[in-house]
């Protein structure tokens, strides 16, 4: 932060939020880059503000933003305007600024006179309701790393490497651009300008007009932006090239990349207008601006961010190569894209008031993506939902999980906001929302949402009220699914107040378990916080269920009719009439419901005869919800393995590849865990048990790209499966393959979906790794080149593996910074390097911290993708160990505790279920 008394200018380097705003008075022209400007001096006065939050007695309405950086030397200088409304007397303004030089600061009245003049200790209180103009000039270094105005670099065909600048601001790294009101709730418009060589093109929120200085620059006049959030704003300067389309509603549509990989943006641009045009017509809300642009960013922390009017992107979620992306790199970019497109009515339009709720953007984006995907390209469809749910249970069932809605106040704090709570958890919460307030009610809620918070801030609470009370206003009635908050809504013939309910999802922590049973002809409820580090018979479980209660719409099944039956369990304990006729029951149809179900008695071995007769009885979805509650109530002690592995032994008869791709995942799991814990026996028999098994449906699979979207994932995993597990035609096959494409030079074009097993394969031997290091610093695709760094890591040479890792993290030359976690992670999931990537983690641990920032997913991804791996006692201490040693920045963190609970979870796993392991692999072998 900082702060203006009397035109005495404070500076804080300090991480709070931000807002701004811009004027349509020119700001003064910058002072010339190339000269060191002496920060201005604040002399002795004291901070006046003690809160991490900036106060609410000025806010801005209008930023008038000059910039000029310079890319030879690195650095950049500029002016901003703020226009400024006073909501009560005050005699200081207070604002953010981080990183950057303060030179002048001045302000003027309504009338642009001067108030006063810099750092006379006499001015006049700044009155209630009047406007005041804060001119401020400054300038910075172009950031080395992912926040705020950064420099990003690429390199051509012919080894130039060229500089750009970019921004990334979310969420609180406005202030390191420019000072600011970097809070979310402190909306404003905002009147960019740019000066820039000819050879290069600004890009930011709005569309251009561009004038020749006289000293032969180029300056950038950015039309007016709407008003918007600081995190929002966004400008870029590059030599890009572009390819650009018009949606229907006459928005224009560009996506920017080196020109080099211009060849690649075509995919991104046909879906990027297509789902556009998709979400305007869901949302009936216009898109605002009248362009967007998507660019790619060589290097670039996260997926993508939102920023409006200009998306920018890791060039892995933007750009496609239909000669090395496989399905899943089409599906990613897809998805990437329909969230970000997302993000412009939920987060841009309509933004949280505060970090606490960031899930109403990130939650509602996710989603999103599901509906939107789902609709314009169903040839994807592969209902990734269930995927998505799925993680978020495996986050919520530890006692390390946190609320939807949590408090969060740092900067650190707010970082770690983003993550499965806030994206999958508030995805799925919707999913079970949408489907018990029916599809049409659930549109009509979010429009009206929408509606009625449009360039403004909103909370969980004005969420509910939308959902429902759509009667209110005349646009939003509809016929028989119109109601209103003065009347609760009728669910299954139960009333339901929707406030009170939906805040036992998003203020509570954890995933509900519900347990059924069968007694007569009614069917008996129980729910608890379902926890996999906790059993009902440790001392600890009576307090760690207290006041624990969900209002779950549940839904269930039966063998006697094909209807889908509703009951809201409001209780801790419930039950419903299903007739003494019934023989099998499923709860919670096609996992519609945030919950798990636990079937007491005969339950499960029920439905297991039911799948092992007619598994077709049940749908995909259900056959693949059963599968992982399963699975997840074996981790918790709730289930015996043995009865979880009888449950998958359907699978040789199963047709569709979610449910068998989700039973095979969690036998994968099994043996890289014991292949990691260097158990030989077991390790052998696993893997001859699942080359056995699965014998039919691997040999099916064809080394190509023919197929559905599901049929290239399932041949590209159950390959990749194949060759790990020794299995001698995949591994034939995969060298036959990588030495033919050797002996092209790599002009060979491999089946995109196999490709990387092929790698794999060819990267056991020291020729074939060398020539892959060798191609992956030639590829001009990103997706092609996280195949090859998948590839490498896979070596079983722990001298390579070590060089590997710590040159990468080092020098950054061949290996990006941004691809350093995942390469840690890779590098970890290897039997021969968990212990080495978690060694170097530990050594190199400042150096993470001063690349990512502490908070961030590239930290917390290490976090999680290094210790995660560990199943041992003494490993937990170890890493306990390691985070007392770094106890001030471990105390700030969430992921050490989950990180811990994690571990914990591994250990109990195995006192649970390492000898019912064991003994039943005998039984199938023998």
């Amino acid at each position: 932060m900082f702060w203006v008394r009397f035109l005495v200018l404070a500076l804080l380097s300090q991480a709070g939020v931000t807002q701004t705003s811009s004027n349509p008075i020119h700001a003064s022209a910058p002072p010339n880059p190339t000269e060191e400007q002496p920060p201005l001096n604040t002399g002795s006065l004291s901070f006046p503000w003690s809160h991490l939050r900036l106060p609410e007695n000025i806010v801005p309405l209008h930023y008038h933003l000059l910039l000029h950086p310079n890319l030879t030397i690195l650095s950049y200088i500029g002016t901003v305007r703020i226009e400024l409304q006073v909501q009560n007397n005050t005699n200081w303004v207070v604002l953010h600024s981080k990183g950057l030089r303060i030179t002048t600061a001045t302000v003027l009245d309504q009338n642009l006179f001067l108030t006063t003049f810099p750092l006379l200790p006499s001015l006049t209180t700044l009155s209630n309701d009047y406007r005041y103009f804060l001119l401020l000039e400054f300038g910075a270094e172009l950031g080395e790393g992912f926040y705020g105005f950064y420099r990003s670099t690429y390199r051509t065909s012919t080894g130039e490497t060229r500089t750009l600048a970019s921004t990334h601001f979310e969420p609180t790294s406005a202030r390191m651009a420019f000072p600011c009101f970097d809070e979310p709730s402190f909306k404003a418009n905002y009147s960019i300008s740019i000066r820039r060589s000819p050879a290069h093109t600004a890009l930011s929120n709005m569309p251009v007009q561009t004038v020749v200085l006289d000293d032969g620059l180029m300056e950038d006049h950015f039309a007016v932006s709407v008003r918007m959030s600081s995190y929002l704003v966004a400008f870029i300067v590059c030599d890009f090239r572009s390819v650009s389309a018009t949606t229907a509603s006459g928005v224009k549509v560009s996506v920017y990349a080196a020109p080099e990989k211009w060849e690649q943006t075509h995919y991104a641009l046909k879906a990027a207008v297509k789902l556009l045009e998709f979400y305007e017509k869901y949302f009936n809300i216009s898109y605002p601006l009248p362009k967007q642009d998507l660019v790619a960013i060589p290097d670039f922390q996260s997926g993508a961010m939102e920023n409006w009017g200009l998306i920018t992107f890791r060039e892995t979620s933007l750009l496609y190569d239909p000669t090395t992306s496989s399905a899943s790199d089409r599906l990613w970019v897809t998805k990437v894209i329909a969230h970000e497109l997302a993000h412009q009515w939920f987060g841009n339009l309509v933004t949280m008031k505060w970090w606490n709720d960031i899930w109403l953007n990130e939650g509602f984006a996710t989603y999103m993506e599901y509906i939107s995907v789902d609709t314009t390209y169903p040839k994807l469809r592969v209902d990734y939902l269930l995927d998505t749910c799925f993680v978020a249970i495996g986050r919520d069932s530890l006692n390390s999980s946190r609320p939807i809605s949590s408090v969060a106040e740092s900067p650190t704090q707010i970082k770690e906001m983003f993550d499965t709570v806030s994206y999958n958890k508030g995805a799925c919460v919707l999913h079970m929302l949408r489907h018990y307030l029916t599809d049409q009610v659930f549109q009509i809620g979010i429009m009206r949402y929408l509606r009625r918070y449009s360039y403004s801030n909103a909370r969980n609470q004005d969420l509910w009220d939308s959902l429902a009370n759509t009667c209110s206003e005349e646009e939003f009635t509809s016929g028989g699914h119109c109601y209103s908050n003065s009347q609760s809504y009728l669910y299954a013939g139960e009333h339901l107040d929707l406030t009170t309910m939906m805040n036992t999802w998003t203020l509570q922590t954890g995933v509900p378990l519900v347990t059924v049973a069968r007694q007569g002809s009614r069917l008996v409820l129980k729910q608890e916080r379902f926890l996999r580090t906790t059993h009902p018979s440790d001392p600890a479980w009576p307090s760690l269920q207290q006041g624990y209660l969900w209002h779950i719409p549940l839904t269930y099944r039966t063998d006697t009719s094909t209807s889908i039956h509703r009951h809201l369990m409001t209780t801790l304990t419930d039950s419903v009439e299903v007739g003494e006729e019934v023989g099998w029951v499923k709860v919670n149809v096609d996992m519609a419901g945030y919950y798990l179900v636990h079937y007491d008695g005969p339950g499960w071995d029920d439905l297991i005869q039911l799948l092992k007769d007619n598994h077709t009885a049940l749908s995909f979805m259900d056959r693949t919800h059963l599968i992982h509650n399963a699975f997840q109530l074996t981790t918790a002690g709730r289930l015996s393995l043995d009865k979880a592995l009888d449950l998958i032994g359907y699978l040789r008869s199963e047709s569709h590849t979610v449910p068998l791709l989700q039973g095979l995942a969690y036998l994968e799991a099994f043996y890289r865990m014991v292949e990691r814990m260097d158990i030989p026996d077991l390790t052998q028999n696993l893997s001859t048990y699942i080359l056995w098994y699965f014998r039919g449906v691997i040999d099916r699979q064809t080394w190509s790209d023919k197929g559905s979207v599901s049929e290239r994932r399932l041949r590209s995993e159950l390959l990749s499966l194949a060759c790990h597990l020794g299995d001698l035609p995949c591994l034939e096959q995969a060298q036959r393959s990588f030495t033919h494409w050797l002996d092209s030079n790599s002009t060979l074009s491999l089946p995109a979906d196999v490709t990387e097993t092929v790698y794999s394969v060819g990267a056991q031997e020291d020729s074939g790794w060398a020539s892959l290091l060798h191609i992956y610093t030639l590829s001009l695709s990103e997706t092609h080149k996280h195949k090859i760094l998948s590839a490498l890591a896979s070596s079983r040479d722990t001298n390579k593996l070590h060089r590997y890792v710590v040159g990468a993290g080092s020098r950054g030359e061949v290996i990006r910074t941004q691809d350093l976690d995942s390469l840690i992670v890779m590098v970890a999931r290897n039997p021969k390097g968990h212990h080495l990537a978690w060694s170097c983690v530990q050594k190199y641990w400042s150096t993470l911290v001063d690349k990512f920032q502490l908070g961030s997913f590239s930290i917390r991804n290490i976090i999680i993708g290094t210790t995660g791996q560990f199943f041992s006692t003494e490993e937990l201490t170890e890493v306990r160990v390691f985070f007392e040693s770094i106890h001030e920045q471990a105390s700030q963190l969430r992921v050490t505790q989950v990180a811990m609970d994690n571990i914990q979870k591994n250990i109990l796993w195995l006192q649970r279920n390492l000898g019912t392991l064991r003994s039943w692999l005998d039984q199938q072998i023998d």
